[in-house]
């Protein structure tokens, strides 16, 4: 039985589509390892929301090589997509395939094991509609790359589906796993180049998510993540028109799941009936992931925001009016061109006034075929650097200042995959690691009273004991 390897870079979408990808792979015999070193395939899953984003994918593929020449490697996801003619240029690569084509991938490694010398042809995979010229590739059509590698990408704005991983908790998936129930965005960040890897807003219907979740449930999942690449605009395709709030109210009425989390939610979508179901609910984790990216309206507007920081602020403080407990987190970006110091310390004085418990904080990485990769203006590298330090430390000053206020609370926690003998990593619902004394199975839950553990490290800073 031949062995492969998936690795996975990005966010929480991208987990859901390597969930998918393995299901389908373990579907047609292949055998899950761990072991790059062993595989006989290894799939990477790409990120390229940054240009270390793509160092690092690149990088993988050069360790992996080095480690296992005699490995097949097949590079999909948002860097595949964006740039396939350079990722076929790595040695080692065997197949570069889009996320136009990434359900294709487990009828690829069928080919490549069974008929090594050739695999399949791009030609026998493509259909008229992938010769629909697309702005990201040169002639927006499948092609061999130089040397031995292939290529398999199309036009992202045809797809009109969501894939979706089979339900179970099986080999290899997350103690608490991810759903994505939609895809694709129609907004236009002047920094972003997801939408051009990802194409148009698109949603699971609400009966799918509903009996998904169920499926989840009836083989042992507590905790369901729902995600999308902007999960806020869920259900604005479909027909009828639905939206988040309804399907979370469909999910809560006819599913049995204990403990539902959302990802990532854009500003205007974190509206009052919405705070109100996460906050009032015991079913709903109360953690909210909102992005700022800046505290400043003049980089806002530059950005092609939609918001202000004054309306951020506004819904924020309303998050921990209702919740003195939530989880309130952020996506900054630093080094946007034409970001002054003053622009800046803006940032930092509106993060200073909000109850935020983490912060996510990304360097501006110019990418191609945004409006932000032709501004001019750019910020030296050294000050970008500066300024991520700076935030850093202000956000691990935020995440104390909230723990502080936990300290003696006690908290429902799901016992995670990993620790040491001595302990077990949890999670409580409002996004506090913690460490339950001892070996305790994964996906248990377990009450805990946070305590204040000078020694703990950044990934569980915050120390509990059972009860």
């Amino acid at each position: 039985m031949a062995a492969f390897s998936i690795e996975n870079f990005g966010c929480r979408a991208t987990e859901a589509d390597a969930a998918a990808l393995r299901h389908g792979l373990l579907a047609k015999g292949f055998h899950l390892t761990d072991d790059q070193s062993s595989a006989d395939l290894v799939v990477l899953n790409t990120c390229t929301v940054t240009v270390a984003a793509d160092s690092q994918a690149r990088e993988a593929v050069r360790k992996i090589h080095r480690a296992n020449p005699a490995a097949h490697i097949i590079v999909t996801g948002c860097y595949a997509q964006r740039a396939p003619e350079e990722i076929a240029g790595l040695e080692g690569v065997t197949w570069v395939i889009g996320n136009s084509h990434q359900t294709e991938i487990p009828k690829i490694a069928v080919g490549l094991i069974d008929q090594p010398g050739e695999g399949i042809s791009p030609a026998a995979l493509l259909t008229q509609k992938d010769f629909v010229p697309t702005s990201l590739l040169d002639d927006g059509q499948m092609s061999l790359a130089r040397g031995p590698a292939k290529i398999l990408t199309g036009d992202i704005f045809a797809q009109t589906s969501v894939q979706v991983a089979p339900a179970g908790i099986g080999e290899g998936d997350r103690t608490r796993p991810v759903l994505k129930i939609q895809d694709g965005c129609n907004n236009r960040c002047s920094y972003c180049v997801i939408p051009f890897v990802r194409g148009r807003n698109r949603s699971l219907s609400a009966d799918v998510v509903v009996a998904e979740v169920q499926k989840l449930v009836a083989a042992g999942s507590r905790e369901i993540v729902l995600s999308g690449i902007n999960l806020g605009a869920y259900g604005r395709d479909l027909m009828p028109r639905t939206s988040l709030f309804d399907v979370i109210h469909r999910i809560l009425e006819e599913t049995d799941l204990e403990q539902l989390r959302l990802s990532s939610i854009e500003p205007q979508d974190v509206i009052e009936e919405l705070i109100s179901l996460i906050t009032g609910s015991p079913r709903l984790a109360p953690h909210f992931h909102v992005p700022l990216q800046s505290g400043c309206d003049r980089i806002l507007r530059a950005m092609r925001r939609w918001y202000r920081a004054g309306h951020y602020a506004e819904r924020v403080k309303r998050i921990r009016q209702i919740s003195r407990d939530a989880a309130i987190g952020a996506d900054v970006i630093v080094g946007f061109p034409g970001e002054t110091d003053e622009d800046f310390q803006e940032t930092v004085e509106m993060i200073e006034q909000l109850p935020f418990t983490y912060l996510h904080v990304f360097s501006f990485s110019a990418r191609p075929g945004t409006e932000g990769a032709k501004l001019g203006e750019t910020v030296p590298a050294t000050v970008i650097r500066e300024r991520a330090r700076a935030l850093r430390a202000l956000a691990g000053k935020k995440s104390s200042e909230f723990r502080a206020t936990q300290v003696g609370r006690v908290f429902r926690a799901l016992t995670l995959v990993g620790g040491e003998d001595s302990w077990t990593p949890a999670l409580t619902a409002n996004y506090l690691k913690v460490r339950i004394p001892g070996q305790v199975p994964a996906n248990e839950w377990r009450e805990a009273s946070v305590l204040l553990d000078e020694t703990s490290t950044e990934d569980y800073a915050a120390a509990s004991f059972q009860k």
